[in-house]
């Protein structure tokens, strides 16, 4: 799991490792299979999945809030060619303000 906190300090230094090993604990087995461990920001079906999975259920924001907060993280991960799927929904929430409710 430290592997995970790493990757999302490169983008958020103070970072909570709590929150961390919830997003992690949330995405459980997906994040076995290395390509359900990363996220796809050039595919439209694999953003609103993002959108509808994280976004919509998990924290309860949908519409334009959860596509702006969505595109900001891919701004923000656009260097990193492997975009961990737990740092990503780390940033979403983050941009989102949904932190503390996880």
């Amino acid at each position: 799991m430290t592997d995970y906190l790493a990757d999302v300090q490169k983008y958020d230094s103070g970072a909570d490792e709590a929150v961390v090993n919830k997003i992690v604990r949330h995405l459980g087995i997906a994040l076995r299979n290395k390509d359900s461990a990363l996220v796809s920001a050039s595919d439209p079906k694999e953003l609103e999945r993002v959108k509808e999975k994280w976004c919509e259920k998990k924290l309860g924001v949908g519409g334009a809030d959860a596509d702006a907060a969505i595109a900001a993280t891919a701004k923000a991960m656009a260097d990193d060619r492997s975009k961990s799927r737990v740092t990503f929904y780390y940033l979403v929430a983050k941009n989102l303000g949904k932190l503390q409710t996880l």
